[in-house]
């Protein structure tokens, strides 16, 4: 097995006896698979979790780091997964993706179906690989469904149905904007009040779980607890104060447009993407689309585009203030120094 670089050259550990090479453990221990490729219990691979709300500076934090530490990033991004939404995911840019490997971007279609099992599935073989080539391995993005069902498990509740599902998605573009979410809140409250009203995707998955066996996807959730522990992870959350958060948010959206998000959209429909795949329903990229249509006007779609995020954000802060393993860190300011220690200490055990 190939043996990545010290992680606390240049740092310096507090453990090291003078005169002693360090020997990082995290280079020889990890999960084992089996030849089915399921996980067996030994000790655990560790991971570096970098999450927080849209615009505090996750992605080039991670990079920094990755770049330092002889590191790879494994994307935890919901639309980045899909090619050509690169400006308004913040997807990192090829010169980016060439001083450090990023796994689990650009492997879609825009038409292509993916979920948290997707998701979960892929990294899993990823991390496998990079924890053989010993790799430090940082997991990024503002998904949070992903970090749970990465570090907790994912439960198995009944498997798709298209027709259903086609179903339900003619209904909601036949029926007033939020009528799908309505119906969910009547069998599954829980479920309801988790989801934005504009998520359709997922709620069409609740709903479909539930006329599908009877069972609001709420209790699945519960019962399965998400209780596993495949990983040992330092979960690293960036934080900003309200109005900073905000300004930034209006900052980026201000600089995507400049960027040329619009003419990325008409590019993906000039194309041939449909309108109404998943990834064209994503944050942004659905308003841009209307502008388009001529449904509404442009100051009025930069607006709703910045107003989307700002309660995307607050979604995110609710979910991710909820795990009490994360330690928190203000975007603000020179974080790098104090964010590489608490890695170091995580991994470097003399």
């Amino acid at each position: 097995m190939r043996r990545g670089p010290w992680l606390h050259k240049g740092v310096g550990c507090i453990n090291c006896r003078p005169g002693k090479a360090p020997r990082p453990s995290f280079w020889s221990t990890g999960a084992v698979f089996s030849r089915r490729g399921d996980l067996v219990d030994r000790k655990k691979t560790k991971l570096v979790a970098l999450v927080g709300p849209t615009s505090t500076g996750k992605s080039g934090l991670a990079l920094q780091l990755a770049e330092r530490l002889g590191g790879e990033i494994i994307s935890a991004d919901s639309v980045q997964v899909y090619r050509g939404f690169d400006i308004g995911t913040a997807k990192p840019s090829p010169d980016e993706r060439r001083k450090v490997p990023h796994h689990l971007i650009d492997i879609l279609a825009p038409e292509e179906d993916y979920s948290a099992a997707s998701f979960r599935n892929q990294a899993d073989r990823i991390i496998h690989r990079l924890q053989e080539k010993g790799k430090v391995i940082f997991v990024v993005g503002g998904t949070g469904l992903y970090l749970k069902v990465l570090s907790r498990g994912l439960f198995h509740g009944p498997g798709g149905d298209p027709h259903l599902r086609d179903s339900l998605r003619r209904k909601a573009e036949g029926e007033a904007e939020g009528y799908l979410h309505q119906e969910l809140g009547k069998v599954d409250p829980e479920s309801a009040s988790r989801l934005h009203p504009h998520d359709t995707f997922r709620i069409i998955r609740a709903l479909e779980v539930y006329l599908h066996s009877g069972k609001p996807l709420s209790c699945f959730q519960n019962e399965h607890g998400f209780r596993e522990s495949p990983y040992e992870i330092l979960k690293i959350g960036l934080a900003a104060e309200r109005q900073e958060l905000y300004r930034r948010i209006e900052s980026r959206v201000d600089s995507m447009m400049e960027n040329g998000w619009l003419k990325e959209v008409q590019d993906l429909l000039n194309r041939g993407v449909s309108a109404r795949v998943k990834p064209m329903q994503s944050l942004g990229y659905k308003r841009l689309n209307s502008f388009l249509e001529g449904e509404m006007e442009w100051a009025r779609a930069v607006s709703l585009i910045k107003q989307d995020t700002r309660r995307y954000a607050k979604r995110q802060i609710t979910w991710f203030k909820a795990d009490p393993d994360i330690r928190w860190f203000s975007a603000a300011g020179e974080i790098y120094p104090a964010i590489q220690e608490k890695i170091l200490d995580f991994f470097n055990h003399c």
